[in-house]
């Protein structure tokens, strides 16, 4: 069984909706493979991947490296992934499966409290963040590469409590499809929408956030 580093928080409709992408998607993934797939959701939200075949064993590793593996077991010096959970003036909380605090100095995102680096990055609440275990437990390398990427790009909008195809209809119907380049998977929930050169990030906000049960958050370059 491999647990995925991505969360179903959601209710109602929109978590079976949720829970229908999700074993769209991992069948996607494996759908190559001679292996049967058995998904579930476990008490922490953290959904779960059961299988059973010939190639299991394969299986497993493309889903661990397309949605990261929430794990039982830590070694220092290794790169995890886990969620956002919250955030204060001593650092970052990400779930694990366990809590993992990134102190302050260990974020490694460049000054201010870790609720400013949080806005600047437009890190929603429950994106997956790679992260080095240790102590303390600092932001992985590869995450700083990717952030620093994205502030250095034409915009994003982040977005959190919807589907990837819920996020891309809603900028259709908003009028902005012509102004975006894709909505990029962030986690299962967490998408960014990658703003062509000339769109204002919070422009886009305040036309699709009315249409949106989320938290948006922009990246400005």
């Amino acid at each position: 069984m491999v647990v995925l580093a991505t969360k179903l928080y959601v209710e109602g409709d929109a978590r079976e909706r949720a829970m229908d992408g999700l074993r769209s998607l991992v069948q996607n993934d494996v759908g190559d493979l001679d292996v049967d797939v058995d998904l579930g959701v476990r008490h922490d939200d953290f959904p779960t991947v059961t299988l059973d075949g010939p190639d299991e064993v394969a299986a497993r590793n493309v889903l661990v490296e397309t949605w990261g593996e929430i794990t039982d077991e830590f070694e220092a010096g290794e790169t995890y992934v886990g969620t956002l959970e919250s955030w204060d003036d001593e650092g970052f909380v990400l779930d694990a499966g366990q809590e993992i605090r990134i102190p302050t100095g260990e974020i490694g995102l460049g000054p201010g409290a870790p609720a400013q680096i949080r806005e600047r990055f437009g890190l929603v609440q429950h994106v997956p963040l790679r992260f080095t275990y240790g102590e303390p437990s600092s932001l992985a390398e590869a995450e700083h590469d990717r952030l620093f990427e994205w502030t250095r790009g034409t915009g994003r909008l982040n977005v959190n409590s919807a589907t990837r195809g819920e996020v891309r209809a809603t900028v259709n119907r908003a009028g902005h499809a012509r102004d975006i380049v894709t909505v990029e998977r962030l986690g299962l929930l967490e998408q960014s929408v990658v703003c062509k050169e000339g769109t204002d990030p919070p422009g886009l906000l305040a036309a699709v956030g009315e249409h949106l049960r989320s938290e948006l958050l922009c990246v400005v370059p």
